[in-house]
């Protein structure tokens, strides 16, 4: 298959066109590649043996979480924070019982949480080329919801540490993390990403946010992911894409969705707001960027995401 101009423009580590975007996520669509299992999207590319070449990768059973607990105190990031609250009952013979009550609003910039393949569109349409007017109702969605994952996502996680590639505490506003990078960091960190994997992209949100007082703030602008990173995404088939960053924002093209447009034209789910420092410290200290990597989603019947913990096992 001949480049593709956005892929000649990260080639040539040159920021690309609007236009160049917007036809690579037309050209590279992956709509209809999975036919009556499109529900599921990339994660199809994760196979019974891609499964099991994971778990041997588990070499000493050390695991590391990449959730954020969950955020219960109104913040300027969290302005529909968790609510949570405990009853106490009493029981037989003086004993007793506590009981959680949760409620979640999933998305936004704090709980750890993937995104279904419902939850974003453009003007062309939603995933598979659903019309989200049709797709989408007051009770939840016909098509790309999170339930396709409910016997849990179990893959190969390769981590990509960019504040190591730069050499830098963290990715700042205004310089965003480009594709050319990617290829880059991989090559550095001699790992290899392929069909099937999940991608995590390490920024150092946690230092920049300290360094920021937070990260994100209402109509201010934040650093993250350029559009210029889908293609390694789109060829290398990544199945899972995660960051402790999202798309960098306002972004130059007008765009409602540079990063996260891989969920409608690729069909590869995003982990948002991992929390990403102790798994870099992790594969630095064990001197490898890949791992098993487990996702479990709730189980929430038409539903556009879930608040998970994924965990890596090396």
């Amino acid at each position: 298959m001949a480049k593709h101009p956005l892929e000649q423009a990260v080639a040539q580590k040159r920021v690309p066109t609007r236009a160049e975007v917007e036809s690579y996520l037309r050209d590279r669509s992956n709509w209809g590649r999975w036919g009556d299992k499109g529900n599921a999207g990339a994660t199809n590319l994760i196979t019974a043996e891609k499964r099991l070449a994971a778990v041997k990768l588990v070499k000493k059973a050390r695991m590391v979480s990449t959730s954020r607990h969950l955020p219960t105190e109104a913040t300027l990031e969290n302005p529909q924070p968790v609510q949570h609250y405990m009853k106490k009952l009493p029981w037989i013979d003086g004993g007793g019982a506590a009981l959680d009550y949760m409620g979640v609003f999933c998305h936004g910039f704090t709980v750890t949480h993937i995104d279904a393949l419902c939850h974003v569109w453009d003007r062309n349409g939603s995933w598979d080329g659903t019309d989200p007017n049709k797709n989408i109702g007051f009770d939840g969605a016909d098509y790309g919801t999170v339930d396709a994952w409910s016997d849990g996502i179990i893959t190969r996680g390769a981590l990509l540490d960019i504040p190591k590639l730069r050499g830098k505490p963290y990715v700042p506003n205004g310089d965003p993390v480009h594709g050319w990078e990617l290829e880059e960091a991989a090559k550095k960190q001699n790992v290899r990403v392929g069909p099937g994997d999940a991608l995590l992209v390490y920024c150092g949100r946690e230092d920049y946010a300290k360094a920021n007082n937070g990260m994100y703030a209402p109509g201010q602008p934040y650093p993250g992911l350029h559009a210029s990173c889908l293609p390694f995404i789109r060829e290398n088939d990544i199945a899972v894409f995660g960051g402790d960053m999202e798309d960098c924002a306002p972004n130059e093209y007008g765009m409602g969705f540079t990063l996260h447009a891989m969920i409608f034209a690729f069909g590869v789910p995003m982990l948002d707001n991992v929390i990403l420092e102790p798994l870099a410290k992790a594969c630095a200290e064990e001197g490898r960027y890949d791992f098993m990597l487990t996702v479990a989603p709730l189980i929430l019947k038409r539903g556009t995401g879930s608040a998970v913990n994924p965990i890596a096992v090396f």
